[in-house]
């Protein structure tokens, strides 16, 4: 089965395509720019949903749900949000269809037009500052700490799958707060949230940082970011965390009353996750084989096939691997025996690694005799025979294994595509030969940023929080810089 996909050396895009296809995924769908999430696919959204969700609860926030339409009045309260989202807008202007008189199918009834245009949220922020404004009194109101699961829908002209799409899935955060220094906090906070989830659940190594000014989202002070990087050497932009200041309690009067009964107004944050973290989950532990997925995020984490010649042999491997089944669901172990009669063994085998299950469990005729069990991992694609006796307590050892042996091999990958380079030359030659992050001296201004940008399709992706303080000179205009800031190609 595995011959199926093209190898990530031919042709990266290609394999990437093959592999949300053809390990069941995603598929295209007949809305131009939009995908269809299969139940497997959704299924490890599912994980990642449960996990971050959890996280965000202990960290003190609600979910909410506000709505889809969003009056497109609301746009035009904050100059630069409206800047940056006004190319991506798809707009309701009717709220009726009809019959074609001359028999044409189905036709927008003109006597239907909205008074206003409504605007499907490409993200929530003023439909949820307009709601804010009706919560927020006093200093007794806040904060407010709201996330709401939804989609979205920014109207992208070349797609793909999971990675960007026209609709898509994500959670955003929206709080609310008495002091700059309560909202600086909590970006903070949730940016390391989203890394923590990035590194210990998807195996993923992330740098942190803040955007730069150019980068950053369309109305805020500041944006974090966590950057991860994909095994081509581009970057992938995996998580977003936004100190918005007052620019929308101001855009939608949202003041509140301090304990000293002035009036002041409120401080803002907001941030979100995609359907994105897919792509970035394919992209960073896969191989020319398939899916190759963490432990905490597959599924299904072990499978079961049974190689027998009779339906008497079936019966025998199903009553000796049954005690084996309860005392893995009972560790809270995803398994499944694997009885379809319509594929053979050897179908099987390649369309668990096909999936990225992580351990696929195999008993035969053989094996019963010998009270064996073959066990083989998805990550090293090694095996061994081992006594049934006590492999559950193997197994759940070999899964932890697993989670810190891809996140290992993540991060080894990474360490060798972080370049540091002083020279424009030489970061022009590396950037089209090696890929990857480097490290830069540049000199602040966006001109400098654009520049590059044009040059060379590299972007800052972020200044990150542990470069230390550093004097040198901008690899381009060799004006004084006082730190490295992290440059790459990105999806």
């Amino acid at each position: 089965m595995a011959k199926f996909l093209t190898s990530r050396e031919e042709n990266y895009s290609q394999w990437y395509n093959d592999l949300v296809v053809k390990a069941g995924l995603a598929e295209n769908s007949a809305v131009r720019g939009c995908m269809v999430i299969k139940p497997y696919g959704y299924a490890i959204w599912e994980k990642m949903q449960q996990q971050l969700d959890k996280m965000f609860k202990e960290t003190g926030h609600s979910n909410a749900y506000f709505p889809l339409l969003i009056p497109k009045s609301f746009f035009s309260k904050e100059a630069d949000h409206v800047e940056g989202f006004a190319k991506e807008c798809a707009v309701v202007t009717h709220y009726r269809l009809k019959n074609d008189p001359n028999g044409g199918g189905v036709v927008v009834d003109p006597a239907a037009k909205l008074e206003e245009e409504y605007i499907i949220r490409p993200t929530s922020e003023t439909i949820i500052w307009n709601t804010y404004k009706n919560w927020i009194q006093s200093y007794r109101d806040l904060p407010i700490l709201c996330n709401q699961w939804a989609n979205v829908m920014r109207w992208e002209m070349r797609t793909r799958m999971f990675l960007r799409t026209a609709e898509f899935l994500w959670q955003e955060g929206h709080t609310a707060h008495a002091t700059r220094e309560e909202a600086v906090e909590e970006a903070q906070k949730m940016i390391r949230v989203y890394a923590e989830f990035a590194e210990k659940w998807m195996a993923m190594p992330v740098i942190m940082g803040h955007k730069s000014e150019t980068e950053r989202f369309a109305g805020a002070l500041d944006t974090l970011t966590i950057e991860a990087m994909m095994q081509d050497g581009k970057a992938l932009q995996s998580g977003t965390s936004h100190f918005l200041g007052q620019n929308f309690a101001k855009a939608f009067d949202v003041q509140f009353a301090t304990k000293e009964g002035k009036q002041e107004y409120v401080w803002a944050t907001s941030w979100g996750v995609s359907t994105r973290l897919m792509g970035a989950l394919i992209m960073s532990h896969s191989d020319d084989n398939g899916l190759v997925l963490p432990p905490k995020l597959a599924p299904l984490q072990v499978a079961i096939v049974p190689i027998y010649k009779s339906l008497e042999g079936l019966e025998k491997i199903r009553q000796t691997v049954s005690g084996l089944m309860d005392k893995l669901k009972a560790a809270g172990i995803s398994v499944k025996f694997d009885d379809r009669d319509t594929q053979k063994p050897g179908w099987k085998f390649a369309d668990y690694e096909l999936k990225g299950v992580p351990v696929r469990l195999a008993m035969g005729e053989r094996d019963l005799e010998n009270g064996t069990i073959e066990v083989a991992r998805r990550d090293t694609l090694t095996k061994e025979t081992l006594p049934l006796e006590g492999v559950e307590q193997h197994i759940e050892t070999l899964l932890e294994e697993i989670q810190e042996n891809i996140y290992k091999l993540a991060l080894e990958r990474r360490s060798k595509l972080i370049t540091k380079v002083d020279s424009y030359e030489e970061f022009k030659t590396l950037l089209d030969t090696k890929g990857g992050f480097f490290l830069c001296h540049w000199d602040g201004t966006p001109e400098t940023e654009e520049l590059i940008k044009n040059e060379t399709k590299a972007t800052i992706r972020c200044i990150p929080f542990d470069a230390p303080d550093e004097e040198g000179k901008c690899m381009v205009t060799g004006k004084p810089s006082h730190k490295r800031v992290l440059i790459a190609r990105a999806y």
